[in-house]
């Protein structure tokens, strides 16, 4: 047996073969089953990115509009949910809840207890199509208010946004908040779509391996971090004080959320997308403040640290300028994320092998057993 590699954080390490996406660190890019993300974000729209992701191909005009209806018959809840949604406690955040909700989904869904590939395709389809109304469905019942059912004429973006305000939006933030999804969709083996594969590799439902996701999600060091960005921006409160605060937050040695990444050694492709909404939707919404203390955190980041900015970084100012609550950007990274996600999981399914890594035991050896009565 050939000698275990030992790396810390398995950087580095190739955990498996896939075909959804890929990562080129040195060059800042990432593709979607071959398509380079920019001309995805020019050219597509979420529904088309999840065909391509689930499909493995982009579809025809024809695919794309029975997908698109497929999708949008798929967004309502089953009865039952929501009183499940309601029983948690007032203040549960809402990522404990959307991780609650997504695994007594799996009791509702129509192909329960069937996991085979046709069935695990359906749920993770359905799924898909849910998480965007879960999400909005957390907010209105915390809030008093009752939750809105899916509008089928809408976009997926435009739909959450409806589902989630009452009101309809408008052209450019209905496109924002698509891009934002397209651009979150997927990204290769990061910590929660491994979670979900390690899940999917024992066999478990697609519902638990999505549960698994979910929760690796909620750490502040992966989706969490987006809500670190906006604390961080209301801490600083005006695009005068970014220099100062960097200075002391660098010299206190605590971290600054929303720079640097374990992959990308130059900008992180993403983030210029965002950047660019950031700053055109803060304008149209007069939230333009937002944008510009980001602006100049980013500026005394890179003269203090020359860390490049990640997709966390301005997806805080815009989703704020859209009018989401700072403790709704990680579920709404999972919106787009679970696309990625049950692509992963497909993919680990029809290959599958348990994942099931060695560790090396640093602790004691040839401890002799004390009899309880001559321990104390």
């Amino acid at each position: 047996m050939a000698e275990a590699v030992k790396v810390s954080g398995l950087r580095n390490v190739v955990a498996g073969e896939s075909s959804i996406s890929t990562i080129d660190g040195a060059r800042g890019i990432l593709s979607y089953r071959g398509i380079d993300i920019h001309e995805l974000v020019r050219r597509s729209h979420f529904e088309e990115v999840v065909y391509l992701l689930h499909r493995g191909g982009l579809p025809t005009r024809e695919q794309l509009e029975a997908f698109r209806a497929q999708l949008a018959r798929e967004r309502a809840l089953p009865d039952g949910v929501l009183p499940v949604l309601r029983a948690l406690p007032r203040g549960t955040h809402p990522m404990t809840t959307l991780r609650t909700t997504v695994s007594a989904l799996a009791g509702f869904d129509p192909d329960g207890g069937d996991d085979r590939p046709p069935a695990a395709a359906r749920k993770s389809l359905r799924l898909t199509a849910q998480m965007a109304t879960v999400v909005a469905a957390i907010d209105r019942v915390r809030n008093g208010r009752t939750p809105l059912a899916p509008d089928a004429r809408l976009s997926h973006a435009a739909n959450f946004l409806y589902m989630l305000t009452g009101e309809r939006p408008g052209e450019a933030a209905a496109r924002a908040l698509d891009v934002a999804l397209v651009l979150h969709a997927d990204h290769e083996f990061n910590a929660s779509t491994f979670a979900a594969r390690v899940a999917a590799s024992t066999l478990a439902d697609v519902h638990g391996a999505i549960t698994a996701a979910l929760a690796t999600l909620k750490g502040p060091l992966h989706g969490g971090a987006n809500e670190a960005v906006m604390q961080a921006l209301e801490e600083i409160g005006r695009k005068e004080r970014a220099a100062e605060w960097v200075r002391e937050t660098l010299a206190a040695k605590r971290k600054i959320m929303g720079f640097g990444h374990a992959v990308y050694r130059t900008e992180d492709p993403r983030a210029t997308h965002l950047r660019e909404l950031s700053r055109r939707i803060g304008e149209e919404t007069r939230q333009g403040r937002w944008y510009e203390i980001t602006a100049a955190l980013e500026e005394a980041v890179r003269a203090g640290k020359a860390l490049y900015p990640n997709v966390d970084l301005y997806s805080a100012s815009l989703y704020r300028a859209l009018g989401i609550p700072t403790d709704l950007f990680t579920p709404l990274f999972a919106v787009s994320r679970v696309a990625g996600w049950t692509a992963h999981v497909l993919e680990q399914l029809a290959n599958n092998k348990l994942i099931r890594p060695e560790s090396e035991y640093v602790g004691p050896r040839d401890v002799p057993y004390v009899p309880i009565e001559r321990r104390g």
